[in-house]
């Protein structure tokens, strides 16, 4: 993930909801245990997945999707406290 590349809608980046920006969301794909899983309940016209990573000592939940070669973060979902 090292040579990823991300985007993101700056309005719908809401750190104070989760305490965590679309920013620091990328640390999740840079997690050598992280967990990615598909989105099969909103992938109709395009493919979503999620990403499961540990960022500044809890686990994050990141929904995203591939366009153009990058990553876009779409929503933050979670997170907890603990380790992958």
């Amino acid at each position: 993930m090292k040579h990823s590349r991300f985007e993101w809608d700056a309005n719908k980046d809401n750190q104070g909801k989760h305490g965590v920006s679309f920013f620091q969301a990328q640390y999740a794909f840079a997690d050598s245990r992280r967990v990615i899983a598909k989105d099969t309940a909103h992938s109709e016209t395009e493919k979503r997945y999620f990403c499961f990573g540990g960022v500044d000592n809890g686990i994050l939940t990141v929904r995203f999707t591939h366009r153009g070669g990058m990553i876009r973060i779409s929503r933050l979902l979670a997170k907890g406290q603990g380790n992958l």
